[in-house]
């Protein structure tokens, strides 16, 4: 039911009590990157660290296999296929041009030999390959993508095949980059380990990882690169330093080099001057309420998923987290359902808002537990 009246409160932390000597650093303006777009942002809080044109419309080159891979990994999550699985290789897949792993017209491929060509390599064989199996054509499959990409809330975002092929109706924005980014991790852990190996060897041909990011930066573990002609060069870089993930997002740079260089600048300013911490786990109770009407006398409430923060170094003793919650709670009351939200400040910015939600169900109450909470709700 709506409530109009709101109770509002504020909790602490130990956090930071524990942080509250922290000395303050000064935080220089992001580095410049010659890019047509870019993103830096932390993976665990989402909060974007630096940025441009995030939500302009890019070509996304091979950088599609990333959505590829992610409609191949929910279907196989689904049961509708098996990474043992085995796919005949039409005469189509065989013909792609650009990066390919070589695999042969009318042989049997697994869909795990398939992925590891398509992540490792680029190859487009194998993404034609996978998207055949997956969906019975490549058109099929590109319905997939796009309905997988409006689930993760990519809005602007359009999916034509599963290459990355060059085509004026296939499109993404950076912004919709990191939501893919951010899903491929968290979703498929196992499956994005495969994004940090550097050389796969099929059909007695070796060929090298071409995001040399993971020769050069111990930290980074994947994610893709892209290039066509229009597109530019394009890289997705995930880097992991102790417990904090950036994800760095460059396309449209002017040669290999510079699509590296502009990500290693964007990475190395983030672990620099900035740090990720938990301020609460999922599931974990935030304050109890009374509730009216209802079996039990309060309910727990707390946050659905864990909320990260992302600050500039030294500042977290800024940080004010607060509560604004329903006063009037009545059973029967659902788990998850929404009672109030949190809100988190550094100094006066708002930097998350998540909504608190009760953690368990409670049923209502007897007749006499009822009758006397009216009564009691008359004078509220």
């Amino acid at each position: 039911m709506l409530l109009s009246k709101k109770l509002f409160l504020v909790f602490c932390l130990s956090l930071m009590a524990a942080v509250s000597g922290a000395q303050a650093s000064l935080i220089p303006t992001a580095p410049t990157v010659k890019a047509k777009a870019y993103a830096l942002l932390d993976h665990h809080s989402g909060h974007f660290l630096a940025e441009k044109n995030i939500t302009d419309q890019i070509e996304p080159a091979s950088l599609t296999k990333m959505m590829t891979a992610y409609v191949v990994m929910q279907e196989i999550e689904n049961g509708g296929i098996k990474l043992e699985d085995e796919t005949v290789i039409s005469e189509k897949a065989w013909r792609m041009k650009g990066s390919r792993m070589f695999i042969k017209v009318d042989t049997k491929v697994s869909i795990k030999e398939l992925l590891l060509g398509m992540i490792i390599q680029s190859g487009n064989d194998a993404s034609v390959a996978l998207a055949e199996h997956t969906a019975g054509s490549e058109d099929s499959f590109a319905t997939l993508m796009n309905k997988y990409a409006e689930q993760l809330g990519m809005k602007n975002s359009n999916f034509v095949n599963s290459t990355g092929w060059p085509h004026k109706e296939h499109y993404t924005t950076v912004e919709d980059l990191a939501i893919l980014s951010r899903a491929l991790i968290n979703d498929f852990p196992e499956h994005y380990a495969l994004y940090k190996t550097k050389n796969y060897t099929y059909n007695n041909i070796p060929q090298f990882n071409r995001n040399r990011l993971l020769w050069v930066d111990e930290r980074v573990d994947g994610i893709k690169t892209g290039h066509t002609e229009s597109a530019g060069y394009c890289l997705i870089s995930s880097a992991l330093k102790n417990d904090m993930r950036l994800i760095a997002i460059v396309a449209g740079t002017k040669s290999e080099r510079a699509r590296e260089t502009a990500s290693r600048k964007l990475l190395n300013y983030g672990f620099r001057f900035f740090e990720t911490f938990k301020l609460h786990a999922a599931n974990a109770p935030l304050t109890d309420m009374r509730i009216w009407k209802g079996e039990k006398e309060s309910v727990p409430l707390g946050l659905s998923k864990s909320l990260f923060i992302t600050t500039p170094r030294g500042k977290r003793n800024k940080i004010k987290a607060h509560m604004n919650v329903d006063a009037t709670i009545v059973a029967p009351i659902t788990k998850g359902q929404a009672y109030g939200k949190v809100e988190v400040k550094l100094g006066e910015e708002l930097i998350a808002e998540r909504t608190l939600v009760a953690l368990e169900d409670v049923n209502e109450g007897g007749f006499w537990r009822r009758t006397v909470d009216n009564i009691k709700l008359l004078f509220q």
